[in-house]
């Protein structure tokens, strides 16, 4: 009898951990599985109608998402994010536009050359690849550095451009040598601009780490942390998370010197013009755009920091509609 019980026992122990380092297995397995699920094939097709490309464009390879039908509208995003940014506003502008995503130089999937970042440069990038896609003339919109290329685009393209959508960012001038980098009161002070210009030393610090930096600057430039959640930030850092994506998204900034000379040299940007911003950002629009665009209107999205199409894209995606129509 007592032999029996020690058997049963054994047998029953046995089976315990057994199922359990079966389980943990197959848990470990699952965490495996998922790392292919922040690659951009996977992305996609959480998008029902959209797709990748890639294209050599201006001499280097960009990748974009394409998606929906009527008249083509660009998207661009900023740092330190993808095209993945758009991920809530993509369904709803498909529904009335062609979408053309993109990755800019520098970023994602795209190619990372050693120069070219200045923001005229980039604008290029964006005409070779949508004349290459048969379009005379696009909207375009842009968020943080992607404004600044849309911007550009629409100052330096003007025959190519039917509507510019600026999205809480406008183009670096000299105002931008006013911006403190000291904390002088305000709650946030932007000193990332300022890093992001070193040389060298952002890659040494923060290669396979990134996503400390990505979660600050979330973290306090929205309201609604959980507008970029979890799944959405590991997308974000693993597109950041090597030297070489480091330094290529830091030279947007370290171009800063060239795009602030080329705003001295444009022409009024002529085309209708919309600002969206949160209740800051169109606060800067307000003293930062008139002097460089004809017709201009600004839209303020509520309860919103700076990744307004993120925080609020319903209202976000709606005042680009209404703005295109």
């Amino acid at each position: 009898m007592k032999n029996n019980i020690l058997y049963s026992t054994a047998i029953f122990c046995f089976i315990m951990i057994t199922q359990n380092i079966t389980g943990q297995i197959i848990k470990n397995k699952n965490v495996m599985n998922t790392e292919k699920d922040y690659n951009d094939d996977a992305l996609v097709k959480q998008l029902s109608g959209f797709k990748n490309n890639y294209q050599l464009a201006n001499g280097i390879k960009i990748h974009y998402v394409t998606g929906g039908q009527g008249e083509p509208l660009v998207l661009i995003p900023g740092w330190p994010q993808t095209w993945w940014s758009y991920r809530k506003i993509m369904p709803i502008l498909a529904k009335k536009y062609s979408l053309i995503v993109i990755d800019l130089r520098g970023m994602g999937s795209s190619e990372k050359p050693l120069e070219g970042y200045a923001k005229k440069t980039m604008a290029t990038d964006v005409l070779s690849l949508i004349t290459q896609l048969g379009y005379k003339k696009v909207n375009i919109a842009g968020h943080d550095i992607g404004a600044s290329v849309a911007f550009s685009y629409a100052a330096n393209f003007p025959e190519s451009t039917d509507k510019l959508i600026l999205l809480d960012t406008p183009h670096p001038d000299e105002n931008m040598y006013k911006l403190p980098m000291l904390p002088i009161g305000a709650k946030i002070y932007p000193w990332w601009i300022a890093f992001n210009q070193v040389n060298e030393l952002p890659e040494n610090l923060l290669e396979g780490r990134y996503h400390i930096l990505q979660n600050w600057i979330f973290d306090k430039l929205l309201i609604n942390k959980e507008a970029i959640n979890s799944f959405d930030r590991k997308v974000f850092s693993k597109a950041y998370d090597n030297k070489e994506a480091i330094r290529s998204s830091n030279e947007w900034y370290k171009a800063f010197t060239q795009d602030i000379l080329d705003m001295k040299t444009i022409e009024k940007i002529t085309v209708p013009t919309i600002g969206i911003g949160s209740v800051d950002g169109v606060e800067m629009f307000k003293y930062s755009l008139p002097p460089y665009i004809n017709d201009l209107q600004l839209k303020v999205i509520n309860n919103s920091g700076h990744f307004i199409h993120e925080e609020n894209p319903d209202q976000t995606a709606q005042s680009i509609i209404d703005f295109l129509n």
